[in-house]
């Protein structure tokens, strides 16, 4: 990612961030429920507070995006963890065009063709990066 793709990641998650965390999630795993309703029941926490996990986690890898490879362990333990909820590696597709469309619907007129590319790279290498760890969780509980 370049800078400029992260300014303008970071820009934007700030106005997503002045708006309701559990409206903004509520809307996420609306879209995401439509989109693939068999994944509803890997969600087992009320929604208000996954919601709140939600841009919590975030808003974390936002604030450290120029130094992602920070965030690299946690990023494999939070995979790891979602493999035993029942995550497939096929649902990072389907969760990256509910976190577009969330995002698009939540920043209005802001979002343009270039603000979508940035976060399109940024969750192509988060969810690559979730994906190689589940890949290792998943052969690690096989072995």
């Amino acid at each position: 990612m370049t800078e400029h793709q992260i300014s303008l990641i970071k820009n934007s998650w700030n106005q997503v961030r002045s708006l309701d965390p559990v409206l903004v999630g509520d809307v996420f795993y609306s879209k995401l429920f439509v989109e693939a309703p068999e994944l509803y029941h890997l969600f087992k926490t009320p929604r208000p507070e996954q919601s709140k996990k939600l841009i919590g986690m975030i808003s974390v890898v936002v604030a450290k995006l120029d130094k992602l490879s920070d965030l690299t362990y946690d990023i494999e333990q939070l995979a790891k963890r979602h493999v035993r909820y029942g995550t497939q590696p096929e649902h990072y597709t389907v969760v990256g065009s509910a976190l577009l469309w969330t995002l698009e619907v939540g920043l209005g007129t802001s979002w343009n063709d270039e603000l979508k590319e940035a976060w399109s790279i940024c969750y192509g290498i988060l969810s690559s990066t979730m994906i190689k760890a589940s890949e290792y969780a998943t052969e690690t509980v096989l072995s």
